[in-house]
Order: structure tokens, then C-alpha cells, then sequence
């Protein structure tokens, strides 16, 4: 009976023209967020490649000149867009793209989107990922709101039960029909994706990243399956279709809108961060005192000067067979490498404890747990852009070290014309980007999955426990 329920419901649906114009404009939207994301994806990739490109010819091909010099030229490490990323723009359209890499200095990625765009993208983007988990549930509701109701109203309910149908079988029935018209919404849209993601490739085919898409749509649809549960339930429950539909709105409006932004706001009031003047003032005053007050900067040099006197065994500095000026500024770019990842790995922690308010709410709210979840597996959450800053930071030194060591190696004392050409510069390989593995993506985002399962599970206790009356 329960099948039965199910193909009458599939059926019934799929000849309501209401559906298919809704259907349609779902299409739509999802077709135009799929192509529009690849093409923008495309588009930034190409030019972060060039630009990569561009920035390592510059490196390798710079005129003779002093190491520390050219440590002060520097480069740039740009960081390549996720091949998912076409999905969810997550927060890639806010942070930047690009790091600047210098002697002395640890620069934050800067040219984001979103200091290019103007204020209209606070609104949010048209992109699958908002099309799945703000519209689609919306779509749902319009689907699902009299899935009980209009039975009830029509005087047909009774019939279904004098056919021998159980109220339960009734309830899973039309779960059942429902998902599989949502099924036949979505699943085109999956393989476009799939399409589109094996045609981001071009040469190099990636397991892990099919992996992670098939991880993404199952998530997607556990989610969407959850608001069908939902809407039939309250429709259940609700003692006419106006009553079910005013409630699902209001719960639409609590999940995926005032939840989230409210959440937000808790979040960065529990753990503010630290404005920009602060944030730079504290990392001067350590490069300046030495972290905590202690080590002065002048200190630290007459220690390091004796210690290198006495590992060489000579009197004064002018005797050394090594350059002291590099092996100073080398110490000095370890204390404020170590500053500055002082500071920002502080700041991280108090990103992190921001995005674990999110993922806990999530246990309240699926639509959090679906943000999170969908942004980690695109390659497009938070904890990558701080890891792309963290792999650029540990370039820099590599980059500053060697210049520095060089000039430690080949040069004396106090001679700032000594010069060297680029078969110098080319010791060091360009930049290259590497993505956190995809068992640290789960390993990271274990509460945000859990949330969703434990969503999947409430939904379909709540409807095994369902009683109404006709």
C-alpha cells in the first residue's frame, strides 16, 4: 500500500503544471548558477595561473643585485580556485587571493571579490550552493505543505484507511513520492556537475575530488530529504493547509535566514576580533620588546654577536669568514616569523572558535550544518584560506632563508655591493598550492556531518511516532 501511495503521489505531481512551472524556474536557476560558477571558476583560475606564471618569471629573471635585496623584491603566491569551488563560492568571494612576499614582513591575502564588488554582495550570489540550501527548501514547501491536509479536507483520508492503509504507510508514502520528484530535480543537476567538474581536469583526473562531489550531493540530498520529512510531518500535524503552510514558512524563514545571521553575531560577540590598528600595534610592540616584554631587540643582538664570536673562535666581528650582517638578519627573520605566526595563529583561534558556534547551532539548525559542510568539501571554507596563508607563510622564509644564507656563505662583513645573478634566484622552485586532504576535510568537519545524520534521524523518528487524528 505504502508503494502504491508513493507512485499515486509521484504521478499526481509530475501532472500539476503549478510543478512544472516552479520546475522550471528551479532549472533555471540551478543550470545558470551551475555554467555561470564554471565560467567565473575558469576564468579566475586562468587568471591566477598567469598571474602565478608571471610572478615567478619576475623572480627568476631579476637583474644582478644584493640577496637581501632581492628578499626585499620578493614575489607573490596566489592561490588556485578549488575544482568545486564552481559549486560554492563559500568565503572565496571575502578573502584574498593573492600574498605578498617579503623580508621582514608577513602580508594577509588581499584582492578579494568582494573589494572589488559593491555593497549588493552582502545579498549573497546566485550560486548552486544557495540555490540547494535556501531555495530548493523553499520549493519543498510549496510541494509538501497539504501532503496530509488536503487529504483530510477532501474526506479521502477515510477512504485510505477503510482500504486497509495504516497511518503510517500513508505518511511514508507520501515521503516517498515527494522524494522522488525531488530526485528528478536534482539528479540532472548532479551530473552536470559531474560533467563540469571532470572538465575542470583538462589533464590531470582526480580521485579524490569525484570523492568529494559524490559526498556533496548525498549531503545535499540528505538535507533536502530532511525538509521533505519535515513538510509532511507538519502537514500531519496541522489542522488545515493554511495552518501547515504559514508554519513551514515561518520555520524557512527561522533556518535559513534569522538563525544563521543571528548566529553570526552571537559568535562575533563572544569572540571578538581585534581591529586592524590593534592587530598591527600588538605585532610592533613584540618585534620591538621581544613577545611578552621580554628580549629586547638590542639585547638579542650582543647575545647572538657573542655566540657567534665564540662558535668561530675569534675576537670581533670583522674576523669572521662569514658574513655577520646575514646571519643577524636571518635571527632577526626567525623572531618575527615567529611573532607574526603568534599573532595570526591568535587570530585563527578566534576564527575557528566563531565557526565552531556555527557548526554546534547546527545540531538545532540543518541549514548550518549543510553551509559548512558544502563550503569544506568545494574547498571554499575558512580553514583552507587560513591553510593557503600558512603554506605562502612557510614559502616566504624558505625564500628570505635562502637569500640570506647565500649572502651568509659568499660574501663578508659589511659588503652590501656584493652581487648575484639568477642562478641564484632559481634554487628556489614557484610556489605551488597544495589542498588539505580530503580526510582532514572530514576529520575537521566531524560535528557538521554528525549534525546532518542526527537531522536525517530525528526527522524520521518524529515521523514514526506521528498520530493525528481525521
Amino acid at each position: 500500500m505504502q508503494n502504491i501511495i508513493a507512485k499515486k503521489e509521484f504521478t499526481q505531481t509530475l501532472r500539476d503544471k503549478r510543478f512544472w512551472v516552479m520546475a522550471i524556474l528551479v532549472w533555471g536557476l540551478l543550470l545558470t548558477a551551475s555554467v555561470v560558477g564554471f565560467m567565473n571558476y575558469r576564468k579566475i583560475q586562468a587568471e591566477r595561473s598567469n598571474a602565478s606564471k608571471s610572478a615567478a618569471d619576475l623572480w627568476q629573471n631579476q637583474k644582478d643585485k644584493n640577496p637581501h635585496s632581492a628578499a626585499h623584491y620578493g614575489s607573490f603566491a596566489y592561490r588556485p580556485k578549488s575544482p568545486l569551488s564552481f559549486v560554492d563560492f563559500g568565503t572565496d568571494s571575502f578573502t584574498g587571493m593573492s600574498v605578498r612576499l617579503e623580508a621582514h614582513k608577513q602580508n594577509d591575502a588581499v584582492f578579494s571579490v568582494a573589494q572589488e564588488s559593491s555593497s549588493l554582495l552582502r545579498f549573497g550570489e546566485l550560486t548552486l550552493a544557495f540555490v540547494m540550501q535556501v531555495l530548493m527548501p523553499l520549493l519543498i514547501i510549496f510541494l509538501c505543505f497539504n501532503a496530509i491536509t488536503q487529504e483530510k479536507e477532501s474526506k479521502t483520508l477515510q477512504i485510505l484507511l477503510s482500504q486497509g492503509a495504516s497511518m503510517q504507510q500513508i505518511v511514508w508514502g507520501k515521503i516517498k513520492g515527494f522524494s522522488g520528484v525531488i530526485a528528478c530535480l536534482v539528479l540532472p543537476i548532479i551530473l552536470i556537475v559531474s560533467v563540469l567538474l571532470l572538465i575542470s581536469f583538462d589533464s590531470s583526473f582526480s580521485w579524490t575530488w569525484l570523492t568529494r562531489t559524490g559526498l556533496l550531493m548525498l549531503s545535499y540530498l540528505a538535507y533536502l530529504l530532511v525538509f521533505v520529512v519535515l513538510a509532511v510531518w507538519v502537514s500531519a500535524k496541522a489542522t488545515s493547509s493554511r495552518v501547515a503552510l504559514l508554519s513551514l514558512l515561518v520555520v524557512w524563514i527561522f533556518a535559513c535566514i534569522i538563525i544563521p545571521k543571528a548566529t553570526v553575531n552571537v559568535a562575533s560577540n563572544i569572540f571578538p576580533v581585534p581591529t586592524s590598528f590593534a592587530f598591527n600595534k600588538a605585532i610592533q610592540d613584540d618585534e620591538a620588546k621581544g613577545i611578552d616584554g621580554h628580549d629586547p631587540e638590542d639585547e638579542r643582538a650582543k647575545i647572538l654577536e657573542k655566540q657567534i664570536l665564540a662558535q668561530y673562535e675569534v675576537d670581533s666581528v670583522s674576523q669572521l669568514p662569514v658574513n655577520f650582517d646575514a646571519i643577524q638578519m636571518q635571527e632577526g627573520e626567525k623572531y618575527t616569523s615567529m611573532v607574526y605566526s603568534k599573532h595570526f595563529k591568535d587570530l585563527q583561534k578566534t576564527y575557528n572558535s566563531q565557526n565552531k558556534i556555527s557548526e554546534i547551532v547546527g545540531l538545532l539548525n540543518p541549514f548550518l550544518a549543510i553551509r559548512q559542510v558544502s563550503m569544506a568539501l568545494s574547498g571554499s571554507d575558512y580553514v583552507t584560506h587560513a591553510n593557503f596563508q600558512e603554506q605562502a607563510e612557510k614559502y616566504r622564509f624558505r625564500l628570505v632563508e635562502l637569500m640570506n644564507n647565500y649572502m651568509r656563505d659568499h660574501s663578508k662583513t659589511g659588503d652590501w655591493e656584493f652581487k648575484v645573478n639568477k642562478n641564484v634566484w632559481s634554487q628556489l622552485p614557484a610556489f605551488q598550492y597544495t589542498e588539505p586532504s580530503f580526510g582532514s576535510v572530514l576529520s575537521r568537519n566531524w560535528l557538521s556531518f554528525l549534525s546532518l545524520g542526527f537531522w536525517v534521524m530525528l526527522s524520521f523518528w518524529a515521523v514514526s511516532k506521528i498520530k493525528f487524528s481525521l
